[in-house]
């Protein structure tokens, strides 16, 4: 008889996206008149740009080609995006990373869901609270994370880092150690970001006690200030302690394209071993590389040409983090985050839960959100708004809300 992997029971209900669009499917079935405006999940809104079509195309024609046809792509990734990954966003700030230490994949939510694999399970995880529900959900399957406490609404063996209006959304070191510590700086879902002096402190931590930091830089094109690091390697000593994930998803608006890169120093070694080398033995034994015309569009996004498009998107968006922002608080909500991020986090009105408000924005306004307690305790009482609708549709879902 077949055993399953009971870890898996400790799950708590479905995906909270999934909750979501299982609401809002059931309000739309029963209201068909309705105009519902998205702003819940981080998906992107806007076309793909001039360059990374152009380059889709041409790519798709060499496919067509016997003399350009490619098949399996290499292991780690292409040379050429690998190599202009390498030279725009490390070398050209300053940071000291090698080609043959990107990993280009399908995007940063499948690896960092994946990266626990090259770690053993007596591993203790520490994870901001609220926190991006994959990195609890993936290490849940694993068994790493032990019971599941109803009343507090946490797992026994994970470390819970509080984020909260009073320390800004920011932790705080903890006390106790943890082997692998999550970081996301802009931060999903509470648009919290760092400067590099605190980021220093994290690195320095991990190097102290051994841990090893996965940091999260999915939105690091949305940072504006610049006492605001872009990379963790930015910080001294992070080649020795930090693995750092990236996605072309929310930059360039490869949500429906996927593509994203882990990069692993070979400077980390726990137990006399290179993790650099776990990962790559892990990349090549299950996966079998992103699309060649995928890697193609990626590389076009540093062109320059791609450049000036990509920050047209970004500042499109950030656009709508300013007028949803603005408009909240000028209607009294109590609003962080949508300066450097393109979410925007605020307190729930009336003291109504996080769920309650999401009914009651779906039922009043006809606008979806993320209730904040599907990222963590520490999010109840609180509320998600992404920045990547329309212009028209976020105005108009702004509107709505105001005038509720």
């Amino acid at each position: 008889m077949v055993k399953i992997n009971e870890n898996y029971g400790q799950l708590q209900g479905s995906y909270l996206f999934s909750t979501i669009a299982k609401k809002v499917s059931e309000y739309t079935d029963a209201h068909p008149e309705k105009k519902i405006i998205r702003l819940g999940i981080g998906d992107v809104t806007r076309p793909l740009t001039g360059s990374v079509i152009s380059s889709l195309h041409k790519a798709v024609d060499e496919m067509a080609d016997e003399a350009t046809f490619r098949g399996y792509a290499p292991d780690l990734g292409y040379d050429f995006l690998r190599h202009a990954i390498c030279e725009n966003d490390y070398r050209a700030r300053g940071c000291r990373i090698d080609e043959d230490e990107i990993f280009v994949s399908d995007g940063a939510k499948p690896d960092s869901g994946n990266i626990q694999e090259i770690f053993a399970n007596d591993n203790k995880i520490a994870v901001c609270d609220p926190v991006y529900p994959v990195y609890v959900d993936s290490n849940v399957m694993s068994g790493r994370c032990g019971q599941y406490d109803k009343e507090t609404g946490r797992y026994r063996n994970v470390l819970y880092m509080d984020c909260t209006p009073e320390n800004g959304f920011v932790p705080s070191i903890p006390k106790e150690s943890a082997d692998i510590i999550y970081l996301c700086f802009p931060n999903n879902p509470t648009g919290a970001t760092v400067k590099k002096d605190e980021l220093q402190k994290w690195v320095d931590h991990a190097n102290e006690n051994g841990s090893v930091i996965i940091y999260d830089a999915a939105y690091e094109a949305y940072i504006k200030d610049a006492d605001i690091p872009h990379s963790i390697y930015e910080c001294s000593g992070a080649r020795e302690c930090a693995i750092e994930l990236h996605s072309f998803s929310k930059n360039a608006g490869f949500t429906g394209l996927r593509l994203g890169y882990a990069v692993v120093p070979k400077d980390i070694v726990r137990s006399g071993v290179s993790l650099r080398d776990l990962w790559a033995r892990r990349h090549a034994t299950k996966y079998n590389g992103a699309p060649y015309i995928v890697q193609r569009a990626g590389e076009a996004v540093y062109s320059a040409e791609g450049k000036k498009e990509i920050q047209g998107l970004i500042d499109y968006y950030m656009d709508n983090a300013a007028y949803i922002r603005e408009g909240l608080k000028k209607a009294g909500y109590t609003v962080f985050g949508g300066e450097n991020s393109p979410y925007i986090w605020l307190a729930t009105p009336d003291n109504m839960t996080s769920w309650e408000f999401f009914d009651h924005l779906l039922h009043s306004a006809n606008v979806v959100g993320t209730p904040g307690v599907g990222f963590g305790s520490c999010g109840e009482g609180f509320f998600r708004l992404t920045a990547f609708g329309s212009h028209e549709n976020t105005r108009e879902a702004v509107d709505r809300i105001c005038s509720m």
